[in-house]
């Protein structure tokens, strides 16, 4: 933004100084080329007078020292002729005595008593009768090169370009003063935006300069993020500390379940069981709160992460689990390399992905991690399968299909969005070819982009996978 404004000012700066500079220029270089002609012509018509007084003695000897003299102190060159045209001196001898000029347009006018006055590129030139009232004795053109006219414009060209050069410079000073003074409450404003959006706020924003406008905008956010931090803060306090609050009522509540049966009618120890495995979804189900909670209240920067090595770390340690069921586990598709994926994410995404895929797939079926081009991770299941309907609320918090019969929790897959996204990623899912589910994970590829700032702090308990 401080450039913008300093162009700004030094535009409409240059606007000002080329319509004030250019007409002054312009006028005074008319003036120049006014001014030289009327002295032309003002010598032209002198030196007539003196040539012609000459001819009318009969003088003509003297003519030559008479055009000379003048040429050598003013550098222009003089030509006199007869009253027929015929050269009588040339101050610069380039056309010879005798030489009859009559049929040139200036000396024919000058010799019937009407002297021309004209301004070329290259010279400036009058040519004026010699007479005494009607009587025409010879024609006198004296010229001028236009050098000399030409450098005294150019030389306030010059004295123009550079009295705006350095009214520019001083502009561009004071215009970056200014533009630096109004732009610094941005420039905090923005540095405590990327600090706040990290999840603290150690230096707020400078409220004490900048115009009156952005002191107070300073000032508003500083208050607004001030209590945002103490809700993020009350709210990660919770996190932290309900957790131990819940998980031992619920202990206690189980023990005493357990405790109960062998006081109870062998009838009831069915309804005991449902109620100790529901105290223990319940149980789950906190956890999975207080994860995604903690995920929400923290923020971290995504780092590159070897999507190969973690997914052969997990593979291998989901493999004798798998087994127990008469699962398949495999890996499969080309190397991928590395992503971008905040700390411990990747592993908490593969292992709700494949505890998901576990919990459905039936004995005699493979779970089948498929890496992709692109940074894509398959996760591919042979069980039921969802419909596209259920695939769309999949990801809703507590969400569970209708005809799931485990004992999820509807918390995983909002866990592994909220962290693919933290990540920078995405994650949608598909119907797989013959039956099951497809969960596809595009990352981003760390020769693709770079890092950037992501909500969610990892953890390296894992989330508690929810049913689907």
């Amino acid at each position: 933004m401080t450039r913008r404004l300093l162009f700004s000012y030094l535009g409409l700066t240059l606007l000002v100084l080329a319509g004030l500079e250019i007409p002054l220029g312009i006028i005074y270089a008319r003036g120049e080329v006014s001014r030289a002609s009327q002295t032309v012509e003002r010598d032209a018509s002198m030196l007539a007078e003196v040539t012609e007084e000459n001819i009318e003695k009969g003088n003509l000897d003297a003519l030559p020292d008479v055009v000379g003299d003048y040429a050598n102190r003013t550098g222009g060159r003089v030509v006199v002729t007869d009253r027929t045209g015929i050269v009588l001196a040339d101050s610069q001898k380039q056309t010879g005595k005798g030489t009859d000029l009559s049929g040139e347009p200036d000396i024919a006018r000058a010799l019937r008593n009407e002297p021309t006055v004209a301004a070329g590129d290259e010279v400036l030139s009058a040519t004026m009768p010699g007479s005494s009232g009607t009587t025409i004795r010879g024609a006198l053109r004296l010229t001028y090169p236009m050098t000399e006219v030409t450098a005294r414009i150019h030389r306030i060209w010059g004295a123009l370009a550079l009295a705006g050069a350095c009214i520019l410079a001083a502009v561009a000073l004071i215009a970056f003063t200014l533009a630096r003074w109004i732009t610094r409450p941005l420039r905090t404003l923005e540095a405590a935006t990327a600090q706040l959006a990290d999840g603290h706020l150690a230096n707020p924003p400078d409220a004490s300069t900048g115009p009156p406008e952005l002191r107070r905008l300073a000032a508003s956010f500083t208050h607004t993020a001030t209590r945002l931090q103490r809700l993020l803060n009350a709210q990660h306090a919770f996190a932290s500390e309900a957790s131990h609050q819940l998980k031992t009522p619920l202990t206690a509540l189980r023990l005493r379940l357990e405790n109960f049966e062998p006081y109870l009618d062998p009838r009831a120890h069915g309804s005991l069981e449902e109620s100790v495995g529901e105290v223990e979804r319940l149980g789950r189900m906190v956890q999975g709160l207080l994860a995604l909670a903690r995920l929400e209240n923290s923020a971290t920067t995504a780092e590159p992460v070897d999507l190969d090595a973690v997914l052969t770390e997990r593979a291998t340690m989901w493999e004798p689990l798998a087994a127990e069921q008469h699962v398949a586990v495999r890996v499969s598709g080309v190397r991928v390399g590395q992503v971008w994926a905040i700390p411990g994410a990747l592993e908490q995404i593969v292992d709700n992905l494949v505890a998901n895929a576990l919990r459905v797939s039936p004995p005699g079926t493979t779970i089948t991690l498929v890496r992709a081009p692109g940074a894509e991770l398959h996760v591919v299941d042979q069980g039921p399968g969802m419909s596209a309907a259920d695939r769309e609320r999949a990801f809703d918090r507590f969400w569970r299909a209708s005809d799931t019969h485990h004992d999820g929790t509807g918390l995983g897959l909002p866990i592994v969005r909220h962290l693919v996204r933290a990540s920078g990623g995405e994650i949608t899912l598909h119907g797989a070819p013959g039956g099951g589910l497809d969960a596809q994970v595009r990352l981003r590829p760390v020769a693709a982009g770079r890092s950037r700032t992501a909500g969610g702090t990892p953890r390296s308990t894992r989330a508690t996978a929810g049913a689907r």
